[in-house]
């Protein structure tokens, strides 16, 4: 897939997709050196990647708060993984990838402070853009601000937004398309970078953190969870060893319920004695075994 003309639309003709800005600018390399420790490569990348990614944030999601949440915890991920952040190939783009995810995430229309976007400010032109972008579908959004705003080409845009080329191509045709029928002062894609990249400078106004008070709550996110997994860990184990120890090594069967059957004289100890049995009980200790009810031999 080229960044040519891209087959994509709806009805099978063709669209052209105008070359980005030059990726060189969208992503330029820091001025220091090569850092000695992985403390200085971090700042030496927080220091780099942080301000512009809470803008970029920010217009992607419209509120200040998520954004900085989503540049910080984006280094946070960052600091947890560094050895293979540190070998990737761009960590300013997996920075970017993380922040914009979390900037995206649906869960966030869950929580009451963050449904809705903060009012808008700059000029009259900018806000409409905002509002615009605000009113596409996440990818769409993302999509358009990779290519048009940040000058990604499509082959690192379908990458970063885990879909295929074409895929891609469609989104952002469709996204140009639903800008300029809302603001048709933008229906050129030239005037859409333009409007894209004073979006971004306006940015957020939002104080972020230091390098080390993110490192920081990295490693105090990584070690609250990790006390969290060992104290669910041995609650699990005192359970299982409770539950060896209480139940049963053998089937006992449950007893059937009683039930009263009629006609049948309740056990109670021996009957009461009839008439006739205090006068046979009278002979009986009357006549012993020797009496003449028994033959008995003679003594030789």
């Amino acid at each position: 897939m080229t960044q040519g003309t891209i087959g994509g639309e709806a009805n099978g003709t063709a669209a052209t997709l105008d070359p980005p800005p030059d990726a060189a600018e969208a992503h330029p390399v820091p001025a220091a050196g090569v850092p000695a420790t992985p403390l200085e490569a971090f700042d030496a990348l927080y220091a780099f990647a942080a301000p512009g990614l809470v803008r970029q944030a920010y217009v992607l999601c419209g509120r200040r708060r998520l954004a900085r949440e989503a540049v910080e915890y984006a280094f946070h991920q960052a600091w947890d993984r560094w050895p293979e952040v540190a070998v990737d190939r761009d960590p300013a783009g997996w920075v970017r990838a993380v922040a914009h995810d979390y900037a995206l995430s649906p869960w966030h229309r869950w929580r009451r402070s963050l449904r809705q976007p903060d009012p808008p400010a700059g000029p009259a032109g900018a806000r409409a853009l905002r509002d615009a972008l605000l009113e596409l579908p996440p990818p769409y959004r993302r999509t358009l601000l990779l290519y048009d705003g940040l000058g990604a080409g499509l082959p690192e845009v379908a990458a970063e937004t885990e879909a295929s080329s074409p895929a891609a191509a469609r989104r952002l045709l469709h996204a140009r398309r639903a800008v300029a029928e809302r603001v048709p002062a933008l229906a050129d894609p030239d005037v859409l970078r333009e409007g894209l990249a004073e979006l971004l400078e306006l940015g957020a106004a939002t104080v972020l953190g230091t390098p080390r008070a993110v490192r920081a709550g990295g490693e105090r996110r990584v070690w609250l969870w990790t006390r969290g997994t060992v104290a669910l860990s041995a609650l699990i184990a005192a359970a299982t060893a409770f539950t060896l120890a209480t139940a049963p090594t053998r089937y006992e069967p449950p007893l059937a319920p009683g039930q009263a059957v009629a006609g049948v004289p309740v056990l109670s100890g021996p009957e009461r004695l009839a008439p006739p049995d205090p006068v046979l009980r009278a002979r009986l200790d009357e006549q012993p075994v020797t009496g003449p009810a028994r033959l008995v031999p003679l003594p030789q």
